[in-house]
């Protein structure tokens, strides 16, 4: 048992699609026993009894053809994390997917919504119906894909949005600071069609070239990466579009996080809702300016004529992983979003981290109690600092306060793709990469997600499709009230008529 354990280990390691890893991994499900774990209902990790009885329930009333009770019964209890489904522990058991149960519920939640949205019962109105999806869907809420800073470690995130991508599961909100800006931008200027093609192997290797072309010219003066360099990859990356400009092509709403270079400035979360005619590749740039290494970055943005001018000129932004690397809140604020996909790779913290769904051994208390004592010591030692700053250079006071807010952020969500940076080389997180070093990278990235790929795909499958139910709802509704609208300038031309007349 033990060498074929051990084969099987080498397979899953040496996987190269998604596919093949996924044979391997119901091999080894198979071999440990999850694959059983996975058909028994029962387990602590979460109350089996309240899902089986509501599924039971949606499974009658839809035999019997009762529309009516089947919004109604939905109605009771539309959320994501019904009877402790969502505890992120019952992902992690096994390596290809979770209880049985936990999969027929939710696809009988989804194909029940899909149902009512389809249906043309003549006593459940298009008001009743649209109602009910937009309180569902404000209940259920929706997820959001986070993307962390990492300078060159950042190339980690293209593995994980190619993995997402092929497999379509790729959220519509996307956030993304320093490195992971460059990775947001790429994903919200593209279409599904465009970025398949864009993470296509052929084209892939094509735009590393470029980038390793890029880098070469770099090593070979010796450097760190320089603001043109950084300007001739994200040139050669981003279309030239605003917020607005990207949302109107995509649909997807993409989020980038700048830091203020200035005491009195507060960070903002740049999106086509607060910032919609910022330019998308200045916004990437001021989230990667590095303190000590880019100098900070005016934003850019169009004005009403479409020319090209600054956006709010007297200030400068920095890194925006210094203040805001996940901004779990300001996503949560804006769109409704409660579960969170975390692409880490900021090598600052990924020592300290601890993956929830994994908190095991000895060491995990102690590390934990480590990590609260850090948090407050800092925060204690910078109330007392700050207020003797006014007497010390500004980049002082800057510098406190970036380390302190890096410190005290939240680098976990519900689902988390953390990179393994152990035999990487950290004097190059800033330095001139390899063709072979950029694509190791990617590959990291998609290995990585793999084993995420069923969690995200069954925790996010009802937010998805009240999403995409909800899209065609409100243009239904937008061409009623067109035609009502239209109906009633004809009624009031023919009216005038008649006065004329």
């Amino acid at each position: 048992m033990f060498s074929k354990n051990k084969r099987i280990k080498r397979q899953l390691d040496g996987a190269e699609t998604y596919e093949e890893w996924l044979k391997y991994a119901r091999a080894q499900d198979e071999a440990t026993g999850k694959e059983a774990w996975k058909q028994v209902e029962h387990s602590d990790l979460y109350d089996n009894k309240q899902i089986k009885l509501r599924l039971e329930k949606l499974q009658k009333v839809r035999a019997e053809g009762d529309d009516e009770g089947l919004l109604f019964l939905l109605n009771e209890g539309i959320h994501g994390n019904m009877g402790g489904m969502g505890n992120p522990k019952l992902h992690t058991q096994a390596l290809s997917g979770t209880k049985q149960l936990i999969v027929d519920y939710v696809d009988e939640i989804a194909s029940a919504l899909s149902h009512i949205a389809d249906s043309d019962n003549e006593n459940i109105s298009f008001e009743e119906k649209l109602d009910f999806f937009h309180r569902a869907s404000l209940c259920f809420g929706r997820s959001a894909l986070m993307l962390s800073g990492g300078g060159q470690l950042g190339n980690f995130h293209m593995g994980v949005l190619k993995a997402l991508a092929e497999v379509d599961l790729i959220p519509d909100v996307i956030s993304g600071a320093s490195a992971g800006s460059l990775y947001a931008a790429l994903v919200g200027t593209r279409s599904n069609e465009e970025l398949l093609e864009f993470l296509a192997e052929d084209e892939l290797l094509n735009v590393l070239e470029k980038e390793a072309n890029i880098y070469q010219q770099i090593a070979k003066n010796q450097e760190l990466v320089k603001v043109k360099d950084l300007e001739t990859i994200v040139e050669n990356i981003i279309p030239d579009l605003t917020f607005q400009e990207a949302f109107e092509r995509t649909g997807r709403k993409i989020n980038i996080s700048v830091a203020p270079y200035g005491a009195q400035q507060k960070s903002r979360l740049l999106n086509a809702i607060a910032s919609p005619n910022v330019l998308i590749r200045s916004a990437v740039m001021a989230s990667c300016a590095i303190p000590g290494i880019f100098p900070p970055v005016t934003l850019m943005a169009k004005n009403k004529e479409d020319e090209t001018q600054l956006y709010l000129p007297s200030r400068k932004w920095i890194d925006g992983s210094m203040s805001n690397d996940l901004p779990e809140k300001r996503l949560s604020r804006l769109y409704q979003v409660n579960h969170f996909i975390v692409s880490l790779t900021n090598p600052l913290v990924l020592p300290f981290v601890i993956d929830p769904s994994k908190e095991t051994g000895r060491l995990t208390p102690i590390k934990k109690f480590g990590l609260t004592v850090m948090k407050e010591t800092t925060q204690f030692n910078y109330s007392i600092a700050k207020r003797f700053f006014k007497y010390a250079p500004s980049s002082v006071a800057l510098a406190a306060n970036n380390i302190n807010s890096i410190v005290q952020q939240n680098y976990l969500g519900d689902i988390n793709i953390l990179a393994d940076f152990s035999v990487f080389n950290s004097r190059k997180v800033l330095s001139a990469l390899s063709f072979k070093e950029l694509n190791e990278l990617i590959t990291k990235g998609e290995k990585a997600t793999w084993p995420k790929i069923e969690a995200i795909r069954v925790t996010t499958k009802i937010g998805r499709i009240l999403d995409q139910i909800l899209e065609e709802y409100e243009a239904k509704e937008l061409a009623l009230a067109s035609s009502v609208l239209g109906k009633k300038a004809k009624t009031k031309t023919k009216a005038k008529s008649k006065k004329l007349k």
